[in-house]
């Protein structure tokens, strides 16, 4: 699973917006106000009982690349991508969930916090991962250690991640692109605030771009 093979699925955008969707009456409005503000993609976090149904609802939107987050178990990722999940995306690094999504041709971006898990995915055959939780690890300090020793790696840097923040982490040239979830928050989700959300993601959009 290369970084080309990924950047194709998220179409040259480098924002992921991360999303923990509880209703998934919300879920249409939220790929709209998503899309609408320029983003081409949405990570689904595989926290809420629907969402399967989430990710289905959300892929249906021609404008989006939806994928499943927080795939703890090569099942889940079998029933995310069955959903309609383009690409997945775990915590940590697991031998079966990067085997599972292997089988079914998609993208994996498994998550790393050490040398040693970086070395694991490197021996699976990887060459992306997610340094998580960012922030919490030291975020561009701790990019950059980890980078050093592994040229040709490339990092999707979620976890912490503010919107100050994201122009920074975009500027590091192994980052691919950075996820976060300040886009659509739970209290923007629970209020039916999608126009803040469209609002928020303009606004993210743009810094990318930069």
């Amino acid at each position: 699973m290369s970084a080309t093979g990924l950047a194709q699925v998220l179409a040259g955008t480098r924002l992921v917006p991360v999303l923990t969707v509880p209703d998934l009456a919300t879920a249409a409005p939220l790929a709209d106000a998503l899309a609408t503000g320029g983003a081409r993609c949405a990570e689904v976090t595989f926290r809420t009982p629907g969402a399967e149904q989430v990710v289905t609802a959300m892929a249906a939107h021609s404008g989006l690349a939806v994928g499943a987050g927080t795939v703890l178990s090569a099942e889940q990722a079998e029933r995310a991508v069955a959903a309609g999940a383009r690409f997945v995306v775990s915590p940590g690094f697991d031998e079966q969930v990067v085997a599972k999504c292997r089988e079914l041709g998609v993208p994996v971006v498994p998550g790393i916090a050490t040398a040693t898990e970086l070395m694991r995915a490197l021996r699976a055959g990887l060459d992306t991962v997610k340094l998580f939780p960012a922030e919490p690890l030291g975020g561009i300090r701790t990019l950059r250690a980890l980078a050093a020793p592994f040229p040709g790696v490339r990092f999707v840097p979620t976890g912490g991640v503010s919107a100050p923040r994201l122009t920074e982490y975009l500027a590091e040239p192994t980052v691919l692109a950075v996820g976060g979830s300040w886009m659509a928050t739970a209290s923007h989700l629970g209020r039916g605030d999608f126009e803040g959300i469209r609002r928020l993601t303009a606004e993210a959009v743009e810094r990318s771009t930069r």
